[in-house]
């Protein structure tokens, strides 16, 4: 589980690293989303809009219908080609714009994302294997949310269930608990949750509950509370939704039971069902999310310099009497020591 969390992660570099290299070889570039296998194919043999051109249709076609295995097609390489010759039109033959090193660098970047990929895919099957072993019912991967990645994940980090009385307990555990904050007689209550515990754990949950919240109208209702009714911000909103979905998988865990998608009455729903009701009844408004996204204020000033206190001043600094001046030795700020006359 480390190691597929580890190489994903490494993975996902590489991948970000292609798209802007790419982005600077083909400014309209046809890549989106997940690179595919074809994607890296063709970016393998060229990554050069130059090369691209000369390749020719017939070959690029041949190429791309042969790693996708018949999925794509011609729309597909005439995009390729229109992107390719869209920079060679925009940069021409300008030196400022090294096509031989960009696509070079992209070249290995390519290798060493395949390489991952394939380390992964061992060790994500031998991952496969030892969840079929320790969860032979499927228990956690019944959660919304949690699939084939995540019901591992939180099957080896939270280990035996019932050590956790409670799914408070458990939730605490996790770190989507509000931290406590009580002093004498006051308690304060909406505090930032704790996050203590394991960390995957925790993002683990929290983009399970991002899935979770399209699939179970319920999930989806507090979700739709927290945009709308109590002005949080997506990510506020998904970190709730994982403090609830945390609890319920305690609760499949400890009872032995597989979880069954129901609505806000209770009743259990198909998913074909279940999605009607979410986008019917808790699906946020377009210009709800709009302003619950956080923006850096423009017309606010910067942040004053912070003032030198008394005691914090020393007699060894070097200073300067405003901004744009030399700085002054310490004698010149020192007072002067009087003289003894001599006789």
């Amino acid at each position: 589980m480390r190691a597929c969390d580890r190489l994903t992660a490494q993975g996902a570099l590489h991948q970000r690293r292609i798209k802007d290299l790419v982005r600077q070889l083909l400014p309209n570039t046809p890549l989106t989303g997940d690179l595919s296998r074809t994607d890296l194919a063709v970016l393998e043999r060229w990554a050069d809009p130059r090369a691209l051109l000369t390749a020719g249709r017939a070959r690029l076609l041949a190429v791309i219908a042969k790693t996708s295995r018949g999925q794509q097609g011609p729309a597909r390489a005439d995009r390729w080609r229109a992107a390719a010759a869209a920079a060679l039109e925009l940069y021409g033959d300008h030196p400022a714009i090294a096509f031989t090193d960009l696509a070079a660098e992209v070249l290995t970047e390519v290798r060493l994302l395949q390489a991952v990929r394939t380390e992964l895919a061992g060790h994500a099957a031998a991952r496969a294997e030892a969840y079929r072993f320790t969860d032979p019912a499927a228990l956690a991967a019944s959660l919304p949310g949690l699939a084939e990645v995540g019901a591992p994940t939180v099957t080896a980090i939270i280990g035996r269930a019932g050590r956790f009385r409670t799914g408070k307990q458990f939730r605490s555990f996790t770190g989507l608990a509000p931290r406590a904050s009580e002093t004498g007689n006051t308690d304060r209550k909406g505090q930032p949750m704790s996050k203590a515990g394991n960390r995957l754990l925790r993002t683990t949950l929290i983009r399970a509950a991002d899935n979770a919240r399209r699939q179970d109208p319920q999930l989806a209702r507090i979700y739709y509370v927290q945009m709308v009714e109590r002005g949080a911000e997506h990510l506020k909103a998904c970190c709730v939704v994982a403090a609830h979905l945390a609890e319920r998988l305690h609760t499949v865990l400890v009872r032995g039971m597989p979880y069954v998608i129901c609505d806000t009455d209770g009743e259990p729903v198909d998913p074909a069902a279940a999605k009607k009701i979410i986008a019917e009844q808790w699906t946020v408004p377009a210009e709800v999310r709009a302003r619950r996204r956080s923006h850096k204020p423009t017309s606010r000033a910067g942040k004053a310099p912070q003032q030198v206190l008394n005691g914090h001043d020393r007699s060894d600094t070097r200073r300067v009497d405003k901004r744009g001046d030399l700085p002054r030795g310490t004698s010149v700020l020192a007072p002067r020591t009087p003289v003894k006359a001599t006789t």
